[in-house]
């Protein structure tokens, strides 16, 4: 049994959070700023970030939707229970979880609505930002961890898109207990197959780390090298490819900064941030793991000072604050101990030792896939037929609101995306394919979700291999909510490799 005091599960519930807060503002103000480069500039938070924008953190009110669904529905939540937040709240979500909430829309199943099938973001870094919670209430158990990361992950990811969320809440669950940043960097990685794109990463990253033992940029190179390349439809068309969404080339940015980082809070998080990609969230990540590693009562006092006017600020369309969110941590996580058969034993928890490991098969989101073709609207392959005009409120897209209207571009591969934008004014558009009909996508959205416009409007798989003809028809028709017939279209790219359908 392992034995952990319960003042001492508080404090450490509560640096996780702090440290992600803080870790969250750190990050902000470069996020995607810095791809495929070291961010070498000034990298002290800012007052005006903890201030005005940390409450409007997705990587924090995401985490607190999914522990309110918990704190509600218990700790057997289904991907139904998880799949409510996203129909019915009014935060604005991205990439998998926005293709999520897309799906979830159109009818998709919970369960299914992370799958590759419906989800061209399947391997995006969505489940990881929001699992923290899971393992503040996992301390040492990190199956019951695993468990959970199932039931949530599936209904925005797949693949190495939840293995990057089992990755990340075994760290936490070792973080109770283990004060070796490496040691707890490899048992995290047992929780996830060894033969996963995450596992494999992250066995790199420990041994160049062995290689490289006091040069962190170093490890960087390396990992930039082997591993920046993302299948993500922003993958190949953001900054000559060197844009990357994927989790575990993220999670691996978090690795290196509790690797280098030698237990101390602001250089754990100043390493992960000035690895660029989706700072806000890796650092989120990275600040809430040494966190809990270190508990609040060893944070620095300058990160003490800094964050403490904001520690009781409900964070945007939820209801909980840092403090708040401590409170139902520490609830909920005595409550999974006694539920995995651990005991309260008045002043301590006594917790059944788990094994950090993964049992099931290895789940491949897009086996043997490939980019054939990325575009941009300015690509002169692609022909606007029709009064196509730039959109003011979505860039690199264009919009049309003449019915008959038209796009028309020729591709290779067996799938495609096309780029959308969801919004109030939108209509319904058709998608053919060598001269059939085989889609319709209903653009509309109410005004309180628009302004995450990174939707879908084509994503088809299974064709055959080779040259096709795609054509995007403005039909003129529309929700009964919607006040426009309008559609908008961006980037299309196209693949080739096989997705299987999931198991109805």
């Amino acid at each position: 049994m392992l034995r952990l005091k319960k003042d001492a599960l508080k404090d450490k519930i509560l640096g996780a959070w702090v440290g992600k807060s803080y870790g969250a503002a750190m990050g902000e103000p470069i996020e995607f700023k810095y791809t495929g480069e070291i961010f070498e500039g000034n990298v002290d938070v800012q007052e005006l970030h903890l201030r005005e924008w940390l409450v409007n953190e997705d990587d924090l009110y995401m985490n607190m939707a999914m522990l309110q669904v918990v704190a509600e529905q218990g700790l057997d939540a289904t991907p139904e229970d998880f799949a409510t937040p996203y129909r019915e709240g009014k935060y604005l979500v991205w990439h998998a979880n926005g293709q999520a909430r897309q799906n979830l829309l159109e009818g998709i199943p919970a369960e299914h609505a992370g799958h590759p099938y419906y989800n061209p973001h399947a391997d995006d870094i969505d489940f990881q930002i929001e699992c923290d919670y899971i393992g503040m209430i996992s301390p040492g158990m990190p199956e019951v961890a695993q468990d959970l990361c199932r039931r949530q992950g599936r209904v925005v990811n797949h693949g190495d898109g939840i293995y990057g969320g089992m990755f990340f809440t075994a760290m936490y669950a070792a973080s109770f207990f283990e004060d070796d940043p490496r040691k707890i960097v490899e048992l995290g990685r047992k929780a996830v197959p060894a033969d996963s794109a995450c596992g494999r990463i992250i066995d790199d990253v420990l041994g160049w780390h062995v290689e490289y033992p006091t040069d962190w940029r170093a490890t960087w190179g390396e990992i930039e090298k082997k591993w920046n390349h993302d299948l993500c439809p922003w993958g190949p068309t953001e900054n000559e490819g060197k844009f990357n969404i994927q989790a575990n080339f993220n999670g691996a940015y978090v690795a290196l900064g509790l690797l280098y980082g030698n237990r101390d809070f602001l250089k754990t998080i100043e390493i992960t941030n000035r690895s660029g990609q989706d700072t806000d969230s890796n650092v989120a990540n990275v600040g809430g793991i040494i966190g809990t590693v270190l508990g609040y009562e060893r944070f620095p006092k300058r990160v003490i000072e800094e964050i403490s006017p904001y520690m009781d600020r409900v964070y945007n369309h939820t209801k909980y604050s840092i403090l708040s969110a401590t409170d139902v941590c520490f609830r909920l996580a005595i409550e999974n101990v006694i539920q995995n058969g651990g005991k309260d034993a008045g002043e301590e928890l006594q917790i059944p030792n788990q094994p950090y490991t993964y049992v099931s098969e290895t789940e491949v989101s897009f086996p043997k896939f490939f980019v054939v073709d990325a575009l941009k609207v300015s690509d002169s392959r692609i022909s606007w037929n029709g009064s196509w005009e730039k959109d003011e409120r979505a860039e690199e897209q264009l919009v049309s609101t003449t019915p008959g209207d038209s796009v028309t571009v020729e591709f290779r591969g067996n799938t495609l995306y096309v780029q959308g934008d969801l919004h109030h004014d939108k209509g319904i558009l058709e998608a053919w394919i060598d001269g059939q009909l085989v889609q319709e996508r209903d653009m509309y959205h109410p005004p309180h979700w628009e302004r995450a416009n990174q939707a879908t409007a084509v994503w088809i798989t299974g064709l055959p291999d080779g040259e096709h003809k795609l054509e995007l028809k403005v039909t003129g028709r529309k929700n009964k909510n919607s006040t426009g017939i309008g559609t908008a279209i961006g980037r299309i790219v196209s693949y080739s490799g096989s997705i299987d359908p999931p198991n109805i």
